[in-house]
């Protein structure tokens, strides 16, 4: 699926849970964790090589390249991203500021913003569901060229795991302002969201990989999360941007926020396009 993995670390508790879960799928894989830890200039090297080496303890079994960087967090991790040809990071949530300080909130969604490989985000919170192999996959689109790039990652990660992909479409009307269900700009927004349905299942099944589709009304972010708890999926993949103005279905706006609240780790993946 991977073959290297990059872990940007702290040592806050979102980093190390990335860490582990990160060591779960290189053990697995047969891969290598190549873990980063970004200081600032004036901070102790000594301070920085000991927190490195604690977060070797969170990778076990598996083989390790380590390296201490400074600068400003998410210009070096996509620096190090580029360097070092990594094809997927793997990053929590939150950090802290202070010796080590890295996975903040700020440079993970800077990371998703600009990254050139999928990321990984995985929460730290008790509630999130870290399991691997994958077995079930959810995918919203919107039929946008990132929602189509996740699709592509989500079926040849399908195929590596023999996973069945849930293909969602959420039809978010609060945006438009509709409140009638005979409005016909709901019609619009419900014959599109089944029209990329349909394209995302036929591509689905012709590379014989199992489907469920599923069309919802709601609010977008919150459809995708309940529509995650519903099917207990081991893993949302979620295009970084989506459609804007009346046709939008899923939005950057959207995936942040399920980066913060999902019960599941969250694969994030920019068209080519756009990388």
């Amino acid at each position: 699926m991977f073959e290297r993995i990059l872990v940007p670390t702290d040592g806050s508790g979102p980093a190390n849970a990335a860490l582990e879960y990160a060591g779960e799928i290189a053990a697995a894989e047969d891969v290598t964790v190549q873990i980063l830890h970004v200081v600032d200039p004036d901070v102790d090297p000594e301070a920085a090589d000991e927190r490195l080496a604690d977060s070797r303890d969170w990778v076990s079994d598996v083989p390790i390249i380590d390296e201490v960087r400074t600068g400003e967090p998410a210009d070096a991790i996509l620096e190090y991203a580029r360097d070092n040809d990594v094809d997927a990071i793997v990053m929590g949530t939150r950090g802290r500021r202070g010796v080590g300080r890295l996975v903040l909130g700020s440079v993970t969604e800077t990371v998703v913003r600009d990254a050139a490989v999928p990321v990984l985000v995985v929460r730290g919170a008790a509630e999130v569901r870290r399991r691997y192999p994958f077995e079930t996959i959810v995918v919203p689109t919107d039929g946008s060229a990132h929602a189509d790039a996740a699709l592509e990652r989500a079926q040849a990660i399908a195929t590596h795991h023999d996973a069945t992909v849930h293909l969602l479409s959420v039809v978010d009307v609060t945006p438009a302002g509709i409140d009638d269900r005979s409005d016909l700009r709901l019609n619009r927004l419900e014959r599109f969201a089944n029209e990329v349905v349909d394209e995302g299942e036929q591509l689905l099944e012709n590379a014989g990989v199992d489907v469920e589709r599923s069309v919802r009304y709601g609010s977008t972010h919150r459809q995708i999360r309940t529509h995650v708890d519903e099917t207990d999926a081991d893993l949302l993949v979620i295009g970084t941007h989506g459609r804007s103005g009346l046709d939008r279905l899923l939005l950057g706006s959207i995936t942040e926020r399920l980066l913060r609240t999902a019960t599941t780790p969250v694969l994030t993946v920019q068209a080519a396009s756009e990388n």
